[in-house]
């Protein structure tokens, strides 16, 4: 049976198969018998990989951070999470230095994720906003049919544990509900592209 570990690009910690490209953290969100009792602890949101110097970890180890999982860095930024410090370095600062060009300083760790969580969550609930779709950089979310939608080139693919499945036409226009965190995109249009699953290409 699947842990509730897997992250949606809504920002929901659910219980699905599918293991994902990417790992990460929002703190710990487990209990003893490792069922999610809190959807984040603290506000460094970020994303790892699932490798990083021969490290191995207990998954949802009792009184440890609980270990979620992404499709991919794509789901991950829609979800609210960044590039971590420590295992994706280089994709830290590359991160950083676009948040720079976007909004200038300070932008360390603890500048970037007041903002984030502040883009990222409204009260409790994940916040969203309205934009038009042909502003959006590839790597954005978007919302349609109660469906998350990942926006690449010439397409919209529809998001699921295991992959991207149907697949619809980007639209020239239109107004939609947008997943991805307001900073985010901005570090996306300034030209950070995001990696995606296999399924996307």
């Amino acid at each position: 049976m699947a842990l509730q570990n897997r992250v949606t690009p809504y920002g929901d910690v659910v219980a699905l198969p599918g293991r994902g490209t990417m790992m990460g953290n929002r703190g710990v969100l487990h209990n003893e018998d490792r069922r999610i009792v809190r959807s984040w602890q603290v506000k460094r949101w970020i994303t790892c990989v699932l490798e990083f110097r021969g490290r191995h970890r207990a998954v949802m180890t009792p009184r440890r951070y609980t270990e979620l999982f992404f499709l991919d860095e794509a789901a991950a930024f829609a979800a609210g999470h960044r590039p971590c410090r420590e295992c994706r370095f280089a994709d830290y600062q590359r991160f950083q230095r676009l948040w720079i060009a976007c909004y200038g300083e300070p932008a360390n760790a603890d500048a970037m994720d007041l903002k984030l969580h502040a883009d990222r969550l409204d009260a409790k609930k994940k916040r969203l906003y309205i934009a038009d779709i042909a502003t959006l950089p590839d790597g954005a979310y978007v919302g349609l049919d109660h469906r998350a939608w990942l926006v690449w080139e010439e397409r919209l693919h529809a998001w699921s544990d295991s992959g991207y499945g149907e697949r619809r036409p980007r639209p020239r226009s239109g107004d939609f509900p947008i997943l991805t965190p307001r900073s985010i995109v901005d570090v996306l249009r300034a030209g950070f592209r995001p990696a995606v699953h296999t399924t996307a290409n």
